[in-house]
């Protein structure tokens, strides 16, 4: 049997909010093996996703680290081997045991069991389900003193959707959703909320969307971490609370959309 290295809680109706890279603990036999210190992997963490995960009556947060288990990542991936699966990054003292990596993607079959029993229940009670795929992303990579990546390119929410097997189908409810997160009166001005810029999705949506075609409406949500500062990991939060009340303003619009499909 292994760790539940998630956190499921379950509600009524057919929302779901998921904070699957928001987990920063490490199991004592992955962390034997690690080089790479805490900051750095709170770094390419989504700490203080899981808070906006309140908005739904179901909600599931990760509480290990990508580092241990990468859960939007095709399974072969999951584990993180080289550098460049790691950002350029120093993960292991050398190579990490077949038997340490073997209890990791047990931990992450066990997550997509879970998965597929949740969406599948949703599928029979409600026929659709929507759900908010949070996560953040630095825009600072070259260090906290350096010029931000171009805005042109790094909108503050970029929605994914690029895992869709059909688009079309879910239009309306994406639209709305984008429409009703840009008009959110947002401290210093709306947000700049766009489709598929920089990220179009990752594995667990592309996942959902494949194994439940015509029920599952999944937006994959990547916020540019302005709301904190992503090299000393110190938050703002008056940024952090309005973003979540920012999300929350979408779910009547998103439930009305769903329910005229």
């Amino acid at each position: 049997m292994v760790d539940a290295i998630w956190r499921m809680d379950r509600g009524d109706g057919p929302l779901v909010a998921m904070a699957i890279h928001d987990g920063s603990d490490v199991r004592d036999d992955v962390l034997r093996h690690m080089v790479i210190d805490r900051q750095s992997r709170l770094r390419e963490e989504d700490p203080h996703t899981a808070s906006w995960t309140m908005l739904a009556p179901t909600r599931i947060v990760a509480l290990r680290s990508r580092f241990e288990v990468d859960l939007n990542r095709p399974r072969d991936q999951a584990v993180y081997r080289t550098r460049d699966d790691a950002w350029g990054l120093q993960v292991w003292d050398g190579t990490l045991p077949d038997d340490v990596a073997a209890r990791s993607l047990e931990e992450y079959d066990a997550f997509y069991e879970a998965l597929h029993e949740l969406f599948g229940d949703l599928c029979e009670r409600y026929g659709r389900f929507f759900v908010y795929d949070l996560h953040s992303y630095n825009h600072l990579r070259d260090g906290s003193e350096a010029l931000p990546a171009d805005p042109k390119g790094n909108p503050q929410v970029n929605v994914g959707t690029g895992t869709m097997t059909d688009r079309a189908r879910w239009a309306p409810v994406i639209e709305r959703f984008i429409n009703d997160l840009s008009g959110f009166e947002f401290p210093g001005g709306r947000l700049d909320v766009r489709e598929n810029v920089r990220f179009r999705g990752g594995n667990c949506a592309r996942w959902a969307h494949q194994a439940f075609p015509d029920s599952a409406c999944i937006l994959s949500l990547e916020v540019k971490k302005f709301f904190m500062n992503e090299w000393t990991g110190t938050v703002d939060r008056e940024l952090l609370g309005a973003l979540g009340r920012a999300f929350e303003s979408t779910v009547p619009g998103v439930l009305e959309e769903l329910g005229r499909l």
